[in-house]
């Protein structure tokens, strides 16, 4: 019998941040996020401007980015002034819902501010809290920040790579949870 999982919660607050669900409002600040994207990433708007806000919009109203139920990525914003400064949060990915990934986009303007880390560490304790044993990341071997972020955060690397000579190779890393 497959073991069962506590979902993981749809609001975390931590000193600086809140994690809660999207909101369609979320839809232009998240498409940001694509624009600013590295030419190497997977998902960017494209020659003719797709995806639009209006696109997004409709994403986050038919299905608010969750992977599987029990799972997503919640929009993090700051606690002091309310504003969308990224995402975090588990999805299957290239993992599993056993083993989930974790997952976390920040805007460029709130880089260097420790908020990824900060919001990373609030999601690893939640899914410590769901009952796994195990998360997984996914991290493209040019992004140093992402390895920062997960180093401190315990992760390790593991032997595994997905080749990809067009993005660049991703480079698993796991953290036991127990």
């Amino acid at each position: 019998m497959a073991p069962m999982y506590a979902d993981l919660p749809t609001e975390l607050e931590t000193e600086r941040l809140r994690l809660r669900p999207w909101q369609p409002a979320d839809a232009e600040a998240h498409r940001g996020l694509w624009i600013e994207r590295d030419p190497r990433a997977l998902r960017r708007i494209d020659a003719d401007g797709r995806p639009t806000v209006e696109e997004m919009r409709g994403w986050l109203i038919e299905n608010p980015l969750c992977a599987a139920p029990g799972l997503g990525l919640l929009p993090i914003e700051l606690r002091s002034t309310g504003e969308f400064v990224g995402y975090c949060g588990l999805t299957v990915g290239q993992a599993s819902f056993e083993e989930p990934e974790i997952a976390y986009e920040l805007a460029r303007r709130a880089h260097g501010h420790g908020y990824a880390t900060e919001a990373a560490r609030a999601i690893v304790d939640a899914a410590a809290g769901t009952g796994r044993r195990r998360l997984w990341a996914t991290v493209r071997e040019w992004n140093a920040p992402s390895f920062r972020v997960l180093e401190k955060l315990g992760f390790e690397r593991s032997d595994r790579v997905t080749e990809n000579a067009e993005h660049g190779n991703s480079i698993w890393m796991s953290r036991a949870l127990r």
